[in-house]
């Protein structure tokens, strides 16, 4: 699987988590990840939100037809290994990810977060980490 992290500045550990899961799964190609722009922090917590687009593995097949009923032709049909429904279902059943708290037809989101306690510090921050997981290239609805 290639990783395309270019726009991502390599922080969020869930975000890490799970594109080791993509890998392991062996159903996607490529992936790019990139920050999304509501990342900040703040004195009692720091939001790191993430954006993943994922492109997945295709197979070809012979598609053998027959044009103006009796001349054949073949013709080459690259099909997608998976889907996003499917790679939801496939999620969910990784331990360390587990299914999205929000799913529709373009897009699973996942929302962590967890409370860090620094070193020599007595007061911590609570650390929310959001990623979006999207198809590249798939077209999205918008709404009016």
């Amino acid at each position: 699987m290639e990783v395309d992290a270019s726009g991502w500045s390599g922080e969020g550990e869930f975000t890490k988590r799970l594109i080791d899961a993509l890998e392991a799964l062996g159903v996607v190609n490529r992936v790019k990840v990139e920050d999304a722009p509501a990342s900040r922090a703040d004195a009692g917590f720091s939001f790191i939100s993430n954006e993943l687009f994922v492109i997945f593995a295709s197979t070809e097949r012979i598609v053998r037809s027959h044009r103006l009923g009796f001349i054949p032709r073949s013709t080459v049909v690259r099909e997608k290994v998976m889907s996003l429904a499917g790679l939801e279902t496939a999620l969910a059943g990784v331990d360390d990810v587990g299914g999205p708290d929000y799913s529709d037809e373009g897009m699973l989101q996942y929302l962590r977060t967890e409370r860090v306690i620094p070193a020599y510090q007595t007061r911590g921050y609570k650390l929310i980490e959001l990623v979006r997981v999207y198809e590249a290239g798939a077209v999205r609805r918008h709404d009016p």
